[in-house]
């Protein structure tokens, strides 16, 4: 995923960006509500950690101004306060969830998978990459005019990597996002799901779309291979 921080905490903010680039995600810091709505408005991202105690524009008003403008990046809001009104305040604002601090690290990486799973499945509908399909919300693949049968988990591996076509999808992603970090980085799970998937998606059909990056991770090419 890539990842803005807004935090003024600078101590926080720079152990949430090590934390999160550790987990193998890209990662993007602002230091003021402002600063961060502009990044934000301007950016790509797949989701926004936002403090609710900024300088200047408060958390409150940076997700209440992304909202009106048509901006549906989840939105994770973070604060020292507890209170029921508070967290009533970040979501009628538009914020997605809430972490009250302090938080566990663990927690925070679970919910942003959480929220990017959920907007994965919900937005633009099906996927293309050449003449390979995938419906997420109906969680199928197709090939052309053949269906191909897929498991669960092979499922939601191909959808990441095709929801990145042309981008290096880490190991360390893919056990983040598939996996939820349920498995050892050393073990060769990955391998043998990425090789189950050539057999059913590529081999067929004399493709060869799911390409290996040596040290780095996998990638599927755009035009389906």
């Amino acid at each position: 995923m890539r990842v803005l921080v807004v935090e003024d905490e600078r101590r926080l903010a720079d152990l949430l960006a090590r934390g999160l680039r550790e987990a193998g995600h890209t990662v993007d810091v602002r230091h003021t509500g402002s600063d961060g709505l502009l990044a934000a408005a301007g950016g790509t991202y797949d989701s926004v950690v936002l403090d609710l105690m900024l300088p200047g524009l408060d958390g409150i008003a940076v997700c209440q101004r992304l909202r009106q403008h048509g901006n549906k990046v989840p939105v994770l809001m973070l604060t020292a306060r507890g209170a029921v009104a508070d967290r009533v305040a970040g979501l009628d604002a538009g914020a997605d969830d809430y972490l009250p601090k302090p938080f566990s690290f663990d927690e925070l990486l679970a919910r942003l998978r959480a929220l990017h799973r959920r907007t994965t499945d919900t937005e633009n509908g099906e996927v293309r990459a050449g003449d390979l399909v995938l419906d997420p919300a109906r969680r199928t693949v197709f090939r052309g005019a053949d269906r191909i049968d897929l498991s669960a988990r092979e499922f939601d591996i191909l959808a990441l990597l095709a929801s990145r076509a042309g981008e290096c999808v880490t190991r360390y992603q893919i056990l983040g996002e598939v996996w939820d970090g349920e498995t050892d980085i050393r073990s060769n799970v990955i391998d043998v799901y990425i090789a189950n998937l050539r057999g059913k998606v590529d081999k067929p059909f004399g493709r060869y779309a799911i390409e290996t990056l040596r040290g780095a991770g996998y990638r599927l090419r755009p035009d389906g291979g």
